[in-house]
């Protein structure tokens, strides 16, 4: 029994990270486009993060795995940084809102 609420908390987690992660896509391409309040350097963010991100990933599903943790746990290790970031990210650019008047 705990072991499928672990595996549906780690699917709610996922779709909540892919859903903002479409969220920040979007924000950062009405950006690109004109539509959307951004700050010049959003486009290096967008790059810059994407490999931060995939490293501390990697480390966390590594240590996990390592420490002999079951594949839903070593998932939860290499999804938390990836979530902290969309989370983040959605909640800052949608603070910054869409271009109106210009």
């Amino acid at each position: 029994m705990k072991r499928s609420r672990n595996l549906m908390a780690l699917s709610m987690r996922t779709g909540m990270m892919l859903g903002q992660a479409n969220m920040v896509i979007a924000m950062r391409m009405m950006g690109m486009a004109g539509a959307w309040n951004v700050t010049p350097a959003e486009n290096k963010r967008m790059v810059d993060e994407k490999t931060a991100a995939a490293v501390e990933s990697g480390a966390a599903m590594m240590k996990a795995a390592m420490m002999g943790k079951d594949a839903v746990a070593v998932a939860n290790a290499g999804l938390t940084p990836i979530a902290r970031r969309t989370g983040a990210n959605a909640k800052r650019l949608v603070k910054r809102g869409p271009k109106v008047g210009t």
